[in-house]
């Protein structure tokens, strides 16, 4: 929190940052962030209208140290960085991590075992996985690290299924299957339970999947995971891809087969296409951090859990979330762009005259919930974080005279006028360093006319 917010809260006395109960370390109920009478009395709520029902299961695979850090603008994280990423995931309620690919080579293996020996040293509770092609060569890595370690790794096997990537590949759908059957079969029989992977579900035939997803499961595949691999689908085809996969595991006897949903943002559907795979019968959906990722990237699991908090389909504690969020960015260069939702440093500023006003009100009735949420559809409570009242252009005096009582400041009318005078003549939003100097110099003026 920057300065100005620290000071705020010790000098407004409000707590923004309800303690979890210790009975749920990783839940919290919504009421603690967003109080009954708000709910009820101050907002009728459309999306509570006619709500989508609760899937009966949310698991949530976080692919940040993997296939996140594919992106082409990623710095590769320290091991020590990797470790300390791992360690917040785990305090969010991540429920599956991809610790890396060991397939890629002797540097990818080394790194994974330490996480491994991380996760089990820590006593996290997150699950591992990794990556690997349906080749031996890839899986037999896994099942030594198993054995080193005592973790227990789910085995994500993927091979490519559309027809573009086929004719790209030269390969034949019994080429594919004969991988399927042999690569799975493997990793079954080493003792590793298995995620099977179709890349590019989402642009191929239905009877190729359909062949795919049997021989997977007839290998002894745990789950399908359908991968949205480009970014190409729309919230209405990953129900329709997803809807198809539950059809397939039916017909093959495989109930308890599961379903992920793998998501890209090129078409920047990759939150709304994870709730669209959740409604339609999906219960793991994947993102990383950010949304980093190749490309433009993968679902952004951050602003994910967030909604799925706000919708009730999950209950977590996301008050270290920001943390996380900076520190994977501190740790592979990507910053955080100041409009990102929620994590932006603009999300929970406001420096518009109406706007600020309307917060300010808020402030002075001695209601947080209310201050956080008249201008705000995400309360920022719930991420750690608090609303901000900045003075700038579009500012009307009140900026000027909360911001100069909420830290501590008596203003006299000199003093707002000159302020107020200087955010005017400005093309951005005052510093505080800024702010400051006109204080200093009111103040100096004053004395000297004193003096006078």
């Amino acid at each position: 929190m920057p300065s100005c917010g620290r000071r705020f809260v010790a000098a407004c006395g409000w707590d923004w940052h309800r303690p979890v109960p210790s009975s749920s370390p990783a839940s919290v109920p919504r009421s603690s962030w967003r109080g009954a009478s708000v709910d009820k009395a101050l907002i009728y709520d459309w999306n509570v209208d006619q709500p989508s029902p609760r899937p009966p299961l949310v698991i949530l695979n976080d692919e940040t140290l993997r296939d996140g850090l594919q992106s082409p603008s990623a710095r590769a994280p320290s091991i020590d960085q990797k470790i300390h990423i791992l360690h917040l995931l785990d305090d969010i309620g991540i429920d599956t991590a991809d610790i890396g690919l060991p397939g890629a080579g002797a540097h990818v293996v080394r790194d994974v075992e330490v996480l491994a020996r991380a996760i089990v040293e820590g006593r996290l509770r997150l699950q591992a996985n990794c990556a690997a092609r349906t080749l031996i060569a890839d899986i037999q890595p896994i099942a030594e690290i198993v054995q080193r370690t005592g973790l227990p790794i789910e085995c994500c096997c993927f091979i490519g299924s559309s027809p573009i990537r086929q004719y790209a590949e030269d390969w034949t759908v019994d080429h594919l299957q004969r991988c399927t059957e042999e690569a799975v079969g493997f990793a079954v029989a080493q003792g590793l339970r298995v995620m099977y992977v179709t890349e590019d579900t989402t642009r191929s035939k239905p009877e190729t999947l359909r062949r795919l997803f049997t021989t997977a499961i007839d290998s002894g595949a745990a789950r399908i995971c359908i991968a949205d691999t480009v970014g190409h689908a729309t919230p209405a085809g990953a129900r329709a891809v997803v809807r198809f996969a539950r059809s397939v595991i039916d017909a093959a006897g495989a109930g308890d087969v599961g379903i992920d949903w793998h998501g890209h943002r090129d078409r920047d559907m990759g939150t709304i296409n994870s709730l669209a795979a959740l409604e339609a019968g999906a219960s793991r959906v994947h993102g990383t951090i950010l949304g980093i990722g190749e490309r433009v990237g993968n679902t952004p699991m951050d602003l994910l859990m967030v909604n799925l908090v706000l919708m009730g389909w999950i209950d977590r504690d996301l008050t270290r979330l920001n943390d996380l969020v900076r520190a994977v960015s501190d740790a592979t260069g990507e910053p955080v762009p100041d409009n990102y939702p929620v994590f932006g440093r603009d999300a929970f500023r406001t420096a518009t005259g109406v706007h600020a006003a309307a917060v300010v009100k808020a402030f002075r009735k001695n209601d947080p919930e209310l201050a956080d949420t008249v201008y705000s559809g995400v309360p920022a409570r719930l991420v750690g974080r608090s609303q901000q009242i900045e003075i700038g252009p579009m500012s009307g005096k009140s900026n000027v005279v909360f911001w100069l009582e909420c830290h501590g400041v008596t203003a006299d009318e000199d003093m707002v006028d000159r302020i107020f005078r200087r955010a005017k003549s400005s093309s951005t939003v005052l510093s505080e360093q800024e702010i400051l100097r006109e204080l200093e110099a009111a103040r100096a003026y004053a004395t000297t006319r004193l003096d006078a």
